[in-house]
């Protein structure tokens, strides 16, 4: 079970951020990180009225507003990130946000088998390669270097707290409600306080009312990949639950290849391989 969800998270989290990278190309990024979080946040409300959600309601609810906080300003960065520069490219370097959760679980006193240790050293080498070679540059590579690592380095982070923040379905529903709901007030906030310095919070065509499903996509999705890592974490080792989940790079790499015809180097191509084997060697071991 925590190979399947982790896998599912990796999906999810692909094509979401590949949505998001596209939206962020035509308008502004903080606009697409509050619409769609918006549109999740509703969603995720009906659930807690559906399921009576609210009454699991408990300490561990700060863990859901740590990662609400912490989540806008990844998700910016990212989104940031990956309008600057190519999202085969881009995306793959997240993969260090691994180490968070990676890192929590050995606190926690996780010990994985040799075979999946194995595994966790293929699959991020293998996530990082596909990245490619394209690393140096002026200084607007160096700055979607700097904005793709904060993004990763509060995803991780985001992860590691949202599995902290329940420990039942229902109770994971009002979490990620919670989450949700800071997300959107704390984005919010900076786009109020974006446009009050002169920024614009839409393009030149007003909203995008066309890109409504897409957005809407997007913040549904990384709901979703959020509550399958969660539900992975808490079945299995988090060390194995989160490596799994690092795959989605992977997926989003190539959904820029379908998509957009990004063409994947000899390297990445590579690195899509290794991360498959040590998907394999985890799920052996």
């Amino acid at each position: 079970m925590t190979a399947l969800f982790a896998l599912a998270t990796s999906l999810l989290w692909g094509l979401a951020d590949f949505g998001g990278g596209l939206l962020t190309r035509r308008t502004p990024a903080l606009t697409v990180v509050v619409v769609s979080q918006t549109i999740a946040t509703g969603v995720l409300g009906a659930l807690v009225l559906a399921t009576g959600a609210w009454t699991e309601a408990g300490p561990r609810l700060w863990f859901a507003v740590a990662a609400g906080l912490i989540g806008p300003v990844a998700i910016l960065c990212f989104y940031e990130a990956l309008a600057r520069g190519p999202m085969g490219v881009v995306s793959p370097l997240t993969a260090v946000s691994v180490a968070v959760p990676v890192s929590v679980g050995l606190l926690l006193g996780e010990r994985p088998g040799l075979l999946q240790i194995a595994g966790i050293a293929v699959a991020v080498t293998g996530v990082v390669l596909a990245g490619g070679p394209q690393r140096a540059g002026g200084s607007v590579q160096r700055r979607t270097l700097l904005l793709t690592l904060v993004g990763a380095l509060g995803f991780g982070a985001c992860v590691a707290l949202i599995a902290e923040a329940s420990t039942t379905l229902t109770g994971l529903f009002l979490a990620l409600f919670v989450q949700r709901l800071t997300n959107v007030v704390a984005g919010g906030t900076a786009l109020y306080v974006s446009v009050r310095r002169g920024s614009p919070a839409l393009p030149e065509g007003g909203f995008p009312w066309g890109a409504l499903p897409l957005l809407a996509f997007v913040g549904l999705a990384d709901v979703a990949a959020n509550g399958t890592y969660s539900v992975a974490a808490q079945h299995g080792p988090v060390t194995v639950a989160a490596v799994l989940a690092s795959l989605y790079p992977v997926v989003t790499a190539l959904a820029a290849r379908g998509f957009l015809s990004e063409r994947l180097r000899g390297v990445q191509a590579a690195g899509a391989g290794l991360a498959l084997m040590g998907t394999l060697l985890l799920a052996a071991g």
